[in-house]
């Protein structure tokens, strides 16, 4: 099985050498490399990433000079794809942050000094989440080619958003998503997207908010599911938003001239001004 590759982030030598050393003494894991600064860390992760090798568990320290814990997790976000992002392990000796760690989908909060076994606990859960991972992968791409057939040629759609050119031969597009992996505790479920009503950013996850008014969290950028999905069915209508057309009841303008989708659960929904274009050219009409 292929080991666990992990990465340390800590401006104290010391705190840096302990934590290699926990982490050697596990078969599982492979030590990519230990950093002394935040901007040092993303451009390892960027490296290792295009090396075809990315990090799966990042040991981050939260007080750092220059570049602090939360400022690489949110530099992350634009350097790599959702998939390449790491699980984050916060170590640090101040617990005044424990909440916003969590807040930004931390997997854990090790708070110095802690005991070896205290982190083998941690780095545990960080290996059991990173394995779910790579079987919700293996899960989406055995559902890509059940779809897709692999004895068959490749699914012809016209692109997101028009009709392909009439004047080019038959273009060949991904399948869309019809079912999105959540994982959950000890589950994977398989959520068939026409229940999902509307798509939230959620920093480096997305909110999956269904027709039943469930949420389900989901490791995955909001871009990258704009481009998955089928264009016809979903919409991208705000910076922090994608919307099924099909359950958009109206569309209520404000005293300002911008625009709030109203679904059909009376959710409101803002339209960003850069995205109205966008909506118009998916109704074929101006709006």
């Amino acid at each position: 099985m292929e080991p666990i590759r992990a990465l340390i982030v800590d401006d104290e030598k010391p705190a840096r050498e302990r934590v290699r050393r926990l982490v050697a003494r596990d078969p599982r894991v492979e030590l990519a490399g230990s950093c002394a600064g935040g901007a040092d860390a993303v451009a390892a992760l960027r490296a290792a990433a295009q090396a075809g090798a990315p990090v799966h568990v990042l040991f981050l320290d939260v007080q750092m000079p220059e570049m602090s814990g939360f400022d690489v997790i949110q530099a992350l976000g634009a350097a790599l794809a959702a998939q390449e992002i790491p699980e984050i392990v916060f170590v640090t000796a101040h617990d005044e942050f424990a909440l916003r760690a969590f807040e930004a989908h931390a997997i854990d909060y090790l708070l110095k000094p802690f005991s070896d076994e205290r982190f083998q606990a941690s780095l545990d859960r960080a290996i059991r989440r990173v394995r779910a991972g790579r079987a919700d992968l293996m899960v989406t791409e055995m559902q890509a080619l059940l779809a897709g057939g692999a004895s068959r040629s490749p699914l012809s759609l016209p692109a997101p958003g028009g009709p392909a050119n009439p004047n080019q031969g038959p273009l060949t597009h991904p399948r869309a998503l019809d079912r999105i992996v959540v994982r959950g505790g000890d589950r994977v479920r398989l959520l068939p997207v026409d229940q999902i009503s509307w798509i939230e950013a959620e920093g480096m996850y997305v909110k999956l908010h269904t027709r039943d008014g469930a949420t389900h969290l989901h490791r995955a950028l909001l871009g990258t599911l704009d481009r998955a999905l089928d264009g016809r069915r979903f919409v991208r209508i705000h910076r922090s938003a994608i919307v099924n057309i099909d359950l958009v009841a109206e569309l209520r303008q404000d005293p300002h001239g911008d625009y709030v989708a109203v679904l059909r659960d009376r959710t409101e929904v803002r339209v960003g001004r850069r995205f109205r274009e966008r909506l118009q050219t998916r109704l074929g009409q101006q709006i």
